[in-house]
């Protein structure tokens, strides 16, 4: 008996002191935040209503800005290259990316695109030079534009085609990673699909109506992740999140999994991870088999300094915290 209550003592101050290391690091300006990077110490965000956000000391201070002449946009993600330049995605017609070279003191538009069905939902670079982002589909082809100078200049590539009523959620940023020139995408709505290349294998998480499927998907060697979920049903958890430890050739539901909708996932290392969403914050210590909670507080997207061991959220109402492992 005493060894059962002590274990129970020790589970619960566990779980007592991981919800206490959500710090928030700034809040209280009038933006959705969607859009989050880093480099080093340098953290940057971006949202609703054409703001950016940008700390150069982890997080302890920031400069805020809306960018001049784009504050009726939604820059839903941002892609970092190093302390000074970054590019910000605009995603509705007519959508957008800006490019920063001075810290956000002036931005260049790069790329503009007036198609009345385009929406940008991701970004992604694979080093310094070549990056790509993803649309929703335009006359039944999914959107794929790729650049191969640092964001300079982008021009579309053939995408695949799309499943009726599949889409992309652009609620994190993080439905699109690179490795080389190989993309991996998860798609959302009626159908939600994994994209590996050329492979497509159609994802069992939750699926079948427009605000159904996979938000984000996050690597680390052969195993990923892929978070989701009914994001109008947001405390709905039985179908949010899929592991997979053969690098997406086959995926399981963890043992116990985030307590609901997640629109972002991502890892600390091999064993340690972190999804957000909604209706708050989960860790796992195990590689993804079970999860946590530590918050309840809504988070829209994540970015992990692992040298830090501290993974950054952006959410609403300008809000970014932050948790030390």
């Amino acid at each position: 008996m005493f060894r059962n209550l002590l274990l129970f003592f020790l589970c619960t101050c566990g779980l007592a002191s991981a919800a206490q290391n959500l710090e928030i690091i700034s809040t209280g300006n009038g933006t959705n935040l969607r859009g989050i990077g880093g480099i080093k110490n340098t953290i940057w965000v971006s949202g609703s209503n054409g703001y950016t956000g940008r700390s150069a000391d982890g997080g302890k201070t920031w400069k805020w800005q809306q960018v001049p002449g784009f504050e009726t946009h939604d820059f839903r993600d941002i892609a970092v290259l190093d302390e000074n330049t970054a590019l910000v995605m605009a995603i509705a017609s007519p959508a957008y990316i800006l490019k920063t070279t001075d810290g956000g003191r002036s931005w260049k538009k790069v790329y503009e695109n007036r198609d009345t069905a385009m929406f940008l939902d991701a970004m992604a670079f694979s080093g310094a030079k070549t990056g790509y982002v993803i649309g929703d589909p335009i006359r039944g082809k999914i959107f794929i534009g790729q650049t191969a100078d640092a964001g300079n200049s982008w021009k579309q590539v053939p995408g695949p085609a799309a499943l009726p009523g599949e889409a992309f959620f652009a609620a994190s940023g993080s439905n699109l990673v690179v490795a080389g020139n190989k993309l991996r995408m998860v798609s959302g709505g009626t159908v939600s699909r994994f994209f590996d290349g050329s492979k497509t294998t159609v994802l069992p998480l939750m699926q079948g109506s427009a605000t159904m499927g996979a938000n984000s998907i996050a690597a680390l060697g052969s195993r990923l992740m892929i978070a989701g979920g009914d994001f109008q049903d947001p405390s709905r958890k039985d179908s949010v999140l899929l592991l997979s430890t053969d690098g997406g050739k086959t995926f399981r539901f963890p043992h116990k999994g985030p307590a609901g909708y997640r629109s972002a996932v991502a890892p600390l290392n091999k064993d340690t991870w972190i999804a957000c969403g909604l209706t708050g914050i989960d860790v796992s210590t195990d590689g993804g088999l079970n999860w946590t909670p530590v918050s309840d507080k809504p988070f829209n997207a994540i970015f992990i300094n692992p040298a830090t061991k501290t993974a950054y959220l952006a959410g609403p109402k300008g809000t970014v915290g932050c948790i030390r492992f």
